[in-house]
């Protein structure tokens, strides 16, 4: 028990949960400012403004389309030389989860809207209820109800696309995973524990989700 306690499967720990602080962060100030971002071009992509339309689809396809780490590298290095001032690292890895994540929440509302029945819309407006009220008080609280699903796995995804902020030196759980076996060359260990870690977040989360999709039959 003593040797355990003396591995570096132990000795690790303590960079891994300074690590975890910054993965859980970013992973949930960037969605909470990507399901703002998706819900609005979600919502957009249902218009029938054309020129709505087509900038928000012209967003989703542009960020659906390219790498997320081509996304972060962007932001980090290349928006600077637009802006004319550099922006924090962890500043720029909330703007690349919520930008990211945005566009694929965009793509959940749309079609969480989408599937409500017409006759909804329909028996709103029969009521006397404007588009945009129909819409807050009938159809959005039943699409949200599908939502919460996929919004849980688009958490799973964007928890683990934190780890490729290591390229941009953010202390989330991978980089100092990496800082502790740079100094203890103890590689095998560190990242096998930095595994554990995002399984200890992802499995218990998707086990949630299950049950949450049963409850509400979605």
């Amino acid at each position: 028990m003593e040797a355990f306690l003396e591995s570096h499967y132990v000795r690790v720990m303590p960079f891994l949960l300074e690590g975890l602080v910054y993965t859980l962060l970013i992973t949930g100030v960037g969605l909470f400012f990507g399901f703002i971002l998706g819900a609005i071009v979600g919502l957009a992509r249902l218009s029938k403004n054309k020129i709505i339309y087509v900038l928000s689809s012209i967003y989703v396809e542009a960020l659906r389309g390219t790498p997320i780490l081509a996304q972060i590298l962007f932001i980090y290095f290349g928006l600077p030389d637009l802006l004319g001032f550099n922006i924090d690292k962890i500043t720029a890895s909330i703007i690349a989860i919520a930008v990211n994540a945005g566009a694929y929440i965009a793509e959940i509302v749309r079609g969480a809207v989408y599937s409500i029945d017409k006759g909804q819309n329909e028996a709103g407006r029969s009521i006397g209820l404007t588009r945009g009220q129909t819409m807050r008080y009938i159809i959005w609280p039943q699409a949200f109800r599908r939502m919460i699903p996929p919004l849980g796995n688009q958490f799973v995804i964007s928890l683990k696309d934190t780890s490729l902020f290591s390229v941009i030196a953010v202390g989330e759980m991978l980089y100092m995973g990496q800082q502790y076996y740079g100094i203890t060359f103890a590689a095998f260990e560190a990242l096998t524990m930095v595994c554990l870690m995002y399984l200890a977040i992802t499995v218990p989360t998707a086990l949630y989700l299950r049950k949450v999709e049963r409850r509400l039959d979605v």
